[in-house]
């Protein structure tokens, strides 16, 4: 035995690193279980775009991969665009972990894109005094709801269903319509709560405050705040995936995430707005570019800021006949500048412009509207230029000509050089070659009738000899 205890003990001395890696281990674990107990909150506030799915789809990633217990997604939306929900959706429901919706402070909405993804998450929560619902689809282009007004029912149509009345009119309508209600009423099923009311709300367009919701189980909870939010959740067991998934809130830690650059950036470049300037200046650079080659600053500008509002178009609702207009107006006023047409192609191309501006964005959505004023400050700042370029136009036509072969015409000189019948005389600091109707000397005086090339035809002025 004493022989054993002093290899043991040589065997700690020489590996003094494996005690180091245990002892590591034993103080990672409680940090690790500690881990397990955040809960990350993502807030969405304003129109549901691209930015919007970008910063809930890497939040939830980011969550789960961090070993987070759950998700909270605090609500405050009008509502967005359809793309963007469907991807808020299916993050939501291939979670690993459980997502929480909560439509939050008092006062705000989880209106048309927002219900759908409160109905996706686990746990539906609302704060008093907010609402949701209006979850009607708005068609890409159309001046409002698809639905038609209700119809008076006639006696004959009592075997028709209830909301019947508010079908949409044409066929394309009616499939969209019929297929965002099949979407919310898949979901509703999903998640055990309301459906009749969910196609409801898409159908006609109805809305609930977070009571009535509660009282027609379109929601699990109503939560003053943060914390009554999660001591209500705590201890209930949820779906995720093929399992359950019991909540344990209360020692939880809640953790605010913030959007990152990336999120910012993506908001930023996808506002409509900036995305339609942009567009300007990455068209207006390359033209400065290709018509004073070699500047190098115009066109690496507008490249990048073309590139730019490119990406931003193909995530955004765009009528591409708008952006065929604003290119089209746009060369129309370059050709102006280089093929002056006293005003024909530049007001044409300024009212191209305009068409197009204001058809670009391909949606009634308010958030993703291109502002009318800056649609007018533009118009204005192009319309200026070009009654500017105009006027220089009209002022260089009525001035003096002073360059050309036409100045030259009824100038006085004098023959300077004959050389081997070859008459030459100096005008402007230069020799031409003339011709004339009459034998010329050096010294005669001449005066220019007419300028062809390089030969110039001149008259014998009498008595003005050198």
């Amino acid at each position: 035995m004493r022989y054993i205890d002093v290899l043991l003990a040589r065997w700690r001395r020489r590996s003094p690193p494996l005690w180091l890696l245990i002892c590591w281990l034993l103080a990672a674990a409680p940090l690790e279980a500690q881990q397990t107990e955040d809960i990350w909150l993502l807030d969405i506030n304003g129109v549901i775009g691209p930015a919007s799915a970008d910063y809930v789809v890497r939040g939830i990633d980011a969550a789960a991969a961090a070993g987070a217990h759950a998700v909270v997604l605090r609500m405050d939306t009008p509502g967005g665009l359809d793309k963007s929900m469907r991807t808020i959706v299916q993050a939501v429901l291939s979670s690993p972990l459980p997502v929480i919706g909560y439509v939050a402070p008092g006062g705000a909405r989880a209106a048309s894109a927002g219900t759908y993804i409160l109905y996706a998450c686990h746990i539906a929560a609302m704060a008093p005094a907010t609402n949701l619902g209006a979850a009607t689809p708005v068609q890409i282009g159309a001046p409002g709801p698809l639905p038609s007004a209700p119809r008076e029912r006639a006696p004959e149509d009592d075997d028709e269903p209830p909301d019947s009345r508010f079908e949409p009119a044409t066929a394309m309508e009616r499939k969209i319509v019929n297929d965002a209600a099949a979407y919310i009423e898949g979901l509703a099923q999903l998640r055990g709560r309301n459906s009749e009311w969910a196609v409801k709300s898409v159908r006609e367009g109805a809305s609930l405050s977070a009571r009535e919701a509660l009282q027609k189980q379109v929601i699990d909870i109503v939560a003053a705040d943060m914390d009554e939010l999660l001591t209500a959740v705590n201890g209930r067991v949820v779906g995720v995936g093929d399992s359950d998934y019991e909540l344990d809130t209360l020692s939880a830690r809640l953790l605010q995430q913030e959007p990152d650059w990336r999120s910012e950036f993506l908001a930023v470049i996808t506002d409509p707005n900036v995305a339609y300037v942009l567009m300007l200046v990455g068209i207006y650079g390359l033209i400065f570019e290709f018509s004073n080659p070699g500047m190098g600053v115009p066109g690496v500008v507008g490249a990048i800021c073309l590139l730019l509002a490119l990406y931003a178009f193909q995530v955004l609702p765009v009528s591409y006949a708008g952006v065929a207009l604003i290119i089209v107006g746009a060369g129309l006023m370059a050709a102006e500048a280089f093929a002056p047409s006293f005003g024909v192609l530049g007001f044409g191309g300024i009212a191209a412009f305009i068409i197009g501006s204001i058809i670009l964005m391909d949606t009634d959505l308010p958030g993703y509207q291109i502002a009318l004023p800056v649609i007018l400050a533009v118009g204005a700042a192009s319309a200026a230029l070009l009654v500017l370029l105009l006027g220089m136009v009209v002022r260089a036509r009525r001035s003096e000509v002073v360059t050309g072969l036409s100045t030259l015409v009824g100038q006085l000189a004098h023959v300077e050089q004959v050389r081997h019948g070859a008459v030459l005389v100096r005008l402007q600091g230069e020799l031409w070659q003339v011709n004339c109707d009459r034998p010329l000397a050096v010294g005669d005086a001449i005066r220019v009738e007419a300028a062809e090339g390089v030969i110039l035809d001149v008259k014998k002025v009498e008595g003005q000899a050198l």
